[in-house]
């Protein structure tokens, strides 16, 4: 049986390659799905027959368009902007833009896949797609990124709406951006409408979204550890990142009494041996809404050691959250965590483990293990939260989103222990969270008939 289920998920994953040529990163977060669907498929003709899996692995749509700007230097700049609309069994394509110079088809596939079994998840009424450009905002002025944003809008707003499709934030695209996007759709369709999450409270935001991802992975991590009689208090905590994801998984850790040892972005991380505080934390927040503000430049400022060109993964750490970006933690990198202590992971960037590294910590059974698409699911969940306010017309407080946020994370918990428990206490949360997230649009999908 095993080799059978082998030679299907090899069968399976050469068909998807031959459609998708050099498209690696797309590969890895089908391959991820699959290696727990099809056995789980195997005995369910119905989804077999009707190729569920294979059509799921197909956008509905790819829009790929020219984006035409003026820099302040009055030189006109080319950049190519994508919206992936993977699939909308369950409700309209819900999923973040992304400006970063890395942006590809391949990339955006990869996040519109992995964002239909996260809104599913979430039990939210959301399909999943995800957009972008390679555009770098890093060093742009005010002017040139709103200049981008509503050349990027113009461009867009034809394929979106509040019954259709409801971008967001993600990386390279926040607050700031996202009301130059609203602005411009607003001014082309001439109608308010909750078009575009992650909107700021004066026109139409939600409380809690920018905390949201970072809250909700510390949520998941909070009922593992319920879960198997365990708590976060006291722990030694490994963040990675220093986005919005890292900062507030930080202050949620902080507040329920973790030792948070280390933070990072791209130049190395910084290691606080007697943990991070709020004051640590208010800093981070403080620079994002002025001068940029670096690691290096927290640890110089406080006195806390500052490692060049590293990673944190080296540090003995009980509770470890990647919160930067796909593919940081590789199999050599897991070994070195399980061997330091690391009891627990929760995933709070995308895809933050190599197949090598979901392949090391699944072999060790005492391990507790959530994958993205159930750990940092809070941040499209509270977007979710943020288009029911819109269509209602009213904003709820910070503290009833906070608390229908942390009721959405126990749920998302409960249906991965629910489909992942095997051999007694055992809970596999990597194909717990696949085939919860797997059912529920699978069985729209055969509601509707081939189409």
């Amino acid at each position: 049986m095993a080799i059978d289920k082998a030679t299907n998920l090899e069968t399976f994953m050469e068909g998807v390659i031959e459609r998708n040529p050099g498209e690696i990163e797309f590969h890895q977060a089908v391959h991820e799905v699959a290696m727990d669907i099809i056995p789980y498929i195997a005995d369910k003709p119905i989804y077999k027959d009707l190729r569920i899996l294979e059509r799921m692995t197909e956008p509905d749509k790819i829009i790929s368009f020219r984006v035409v700007w003026e820099d302040d230097n009055g030189d006109l700049r080319v950049n190519r902007g994508f919206r992936v609309q993977q699939n909308n069994a369950i409700g309209p394509y819900k999923g973040g833009i992304r400006f970063h110079p890395s942006v590809n088809q391949s990339i955006l596939k990869f996040l519109a896949f992995e964002q239909v079994f996260k809104n599913s998840l979430t039990g939210l009424p959301m399909g999943g797609g995800k957009g972008g450009a390679n555009f770098n905002p890093k060093g742009r002025s005010d002017r040139e990124i709103m200049r981008f944003c509503q050349a990027f809008m113009t461009q867009l707003h034809r394929y979106i709406g509040p019954d259709l499709d409801v971008p967001a934030g993600d990386i390279g695209v926040g607050s700031r951006e996202v009301g130059y996007l609203f602005g411009q759709y607003k001014r082309l369709v001439e109608r308010f409408e909750g078009v575009i999450t992650g909107k700021a409270l004066e026109f139409g935001g939600s409380h809690i979204r920018t905390e949201a991802t970072g809250y909700g992975t510390v949520y998941m991590m909070q009922e593992m550890l319920s879960h198997h009689g365990e708590h976060i208090e006291g722990r030694d905590c490994l963040i990675s990142g220093a986005g919005n994801v890292a900062i507030y998984c930080a202050e949620k850790l902080i507040a329920l009494g973790g030792k948070v040892l280390t933070l990072s972005d791209s130049g190395g991380f910084l290691l606080a041996k007697d943990g991070l505080n709020q004051a640590h934390i208010d800093w981070l927040k403080n620079g994002k809404k002025g001068p940029t503000r670096r690691i290096k430049d927290l640890a110089k400022e406080f006195g806390l050691k500052y490692n060049a060109k590293k990673k944190p993964w080296n540090v003995s750490g009980e509770l470890i959250f990647p919160c930067a970006t796909q593919n940081e933690i590789d199999g050599a990198e897991a070994k070195t965590l399980l061997k330091n202590g690391a009891r627990a992971v929760a995933e709070g960037a995308n895809m933050p483990t190599t197949p090598d590294a979901v392949k090391v910590f699944s072999e060790v059974e005492t391990l507790l293990h959530a994958p993205a698409k159930a750990a940092n699911a809070g941040g499209v969940a509270v977007s979710g939260f943020e288009m029911s306010q819109n269509s209602l017309r009213l904003q709820w407080s910070a503290a009833e989103v906070d608390q229908r946020l942390h009721e959405t994370m126990k749920r998302i918990h409960d249906e991965c222990v629910e489909h992942g428990t095997h051999r007694g206490k055992h809970v596999d949360y990597f194909s717990g969270a696949n085939i919860a997230g797997f059912t529920k649009v699978a069985d729209a999908m055969l509601a509707y008939g081939v189409m």
